[in-house]
């Protein structure tokens, strides 16, 4: 009962976080489309029954039982239809959705409202109002990376030796533990000890664990001058970095992959030592980048989200690990949050500093995937726009008619084929996430 209850104290709180989340993105398009005269009629946290409702005014506020959305109903989302009528008899499954989305749309502008339809709007408003939602989520992602980096800080290796290894063992090497005939470490045969701040290697002054291990890493089987504050005093030691199986890594100290994502390996110098870990807060500048790492990290499993939903595939009903890198449902993101509330290992400020993490990049992933200009999501809407403020421009360019708006209704078969397919990509990470969850432990 004791590792039951932080569990579910961890998913409550993802959960609640998901919920204020969702409602701020859907206050950030309420607030422009009120501004700017739309008439808006429900805004709703969830799908399916509504639990509870309030109306003020002309809106209905309310929460519904599943918490996986939200949504804004402003009246004439889509223009009537050009000098064309659509009989039900000879319309078919598909322009039968083209018309149904026509009708809805119309059927929800009341007299006297006409001219404070949505598709009345000028291009840039229309814009904004459906950029709103996604840019909630940004300043929100923005906020909370800012408490996580400023406030918490950022574990990272310092420039203390953590641990010195008795034997070297290759990178590749599946044991962790030494036996007899294993070489002897550099670094203990050196006189190394935990609890050494290292201050220059080979003469040069270190500042991050990366600059020692990139110096010994080039100097394999040359004897180097290795300066360590112990107790308080400087001690010199010199220390031979023997040739070794390692794996390359980049300017960052991150292992480099090749085309088939294994890690790659090189020859290089090893002396046998590992950090300590130490937590530096970070200054506001710092801030910004992360954002934009994990907005690139997103945009990436999106790019590549066939191969990924592949991979799922094959784990969920494989043998094949699943990729902790890549996309869970909600289900996954509330048992890795309940499985960092419930480690004894770590201390309370860390399991917060998780959970602020997951939900900083809930809002990322909520701000990229509703970029993507497919209806029915917000970049759906948005390129809409801008492709309508192409036409017009052109037409007025070369001085023809106006083509007036877009009718994005043509485009409901294709969103009801985005739904389906969304639909099952969600079926199946909730399937992977129960049958084979990504874990921490």
């Amino acid at each position: 009962m004791e590792s039951v209850l932080p569990f579910v104290i961890g998913v409550v709180i993802i959960v609640i976080g998901l919920a204020v989340s969702i409602g701020l993105h859907e206050i950030g398009h309420l607030v422009p489309a009120k501004l700017f005269g739309v008439k808006v009629t429900q805004y709703m946290i969830g799908f399916g029954p509504t639990v509870w409702s309030r109306r003020k005014g002309e809106t209905e506020y309310g929460v519904k039982a599943i918490p996986l959305g939200g949504y804004i109903a402003m009246i004439g989302m889509f223009p009537p239809a050009k000098g064309q009528q659509v009989h039900e008899d000879s319309t078919g499954f598909f322009r039968g959705l083209v018309q149904d989305a026509r009708d809805s749309s119309m059927e929800s502008i009341t007299p006297g409202d006409e001219e404070r339809a949505f598709y009345r709007l000028p291009v840039w408003k229309r814009v904004v109002v459906m950029f709103g939602g996604p840019f909630m989520n940004l300043v929100l992602a923005v906020a909370l990376f800012a408490v996580l980096l400023m406030g918490f800080g950022v574990t990272q290796p310092s420039t203390t030796v953590g641990s010195v290894s008795a034997c070297a063992l290759p990178a590749t090497s599946e044991r962790q533990t030494c036996e007899a005939g294993d070489p002897a470490a550099p670094g203990a045969a050196a006189g190394i000890e935990p609890g050494d701040r290292i201050v220059s290697v080979d003469g040069q002054k270190i500042t991050s664990w990366n600059e020692s291990t990139a110096i010994i890493r080039d100097h394999a089987e040359e004897p180097i001058e290795l300066v360590v504050v112990r107790d308080g005093k400087q001690v010199t030691l010199e220390v031979t970095p023997m040739l070794s199986e390692r794996y390359a890594t980049d300017a960052k100290g991150q292992v480099v992959t090749d085309a088939s994502g294994d890690p790659v390996t090189v020859q290089a110098g090893f002396v046998g030592i590992s950090p300590a870990s130490e937590t530096v807060q970070q200054p506001v500048t710092a801030v910004l980048p992360a954002v934009g790492e994990q907005i690139t990290g997103v945009a990436g499993i999106i790019v590549n989200l066939p191969q990924r939903m592949v991979d799922v595939w094959n784990a969920a009903f494989g043998t094949e690990e699943r990729d902790p890198n890549g996309p869970i449902s909600v289900v996954g993101v509330g048992r890795v949050a309940g499985e960092i509330a419930s480690l004894d290992e770590i201390p309370l400020a860390s399991k917060a500093a998780g959970l602020l993490g997951i939900l900083a990049s809930l809002n990322i992933a909520l701000f990229v995937f509703n970029l993507i200009p497919l209806l029915p999501l917000d970049g759906g809407h948005i390129a809409g726009a801008v492709w309508e403020a192409i036409r017009r421009g052109f037409a007025k360019l070369f001085r023809r008619p106006d083509p007036g708006p877009v009718d994005l209704a043509k485009l409901m078969p294709l969103t009801f084929g985005v739904v389906v397919v969304l639909g099952a990509m969600s079926a199946l990470l909730i399937y992977a996430d129960i049958v084979k969850p990504v874990t921490l432990l």
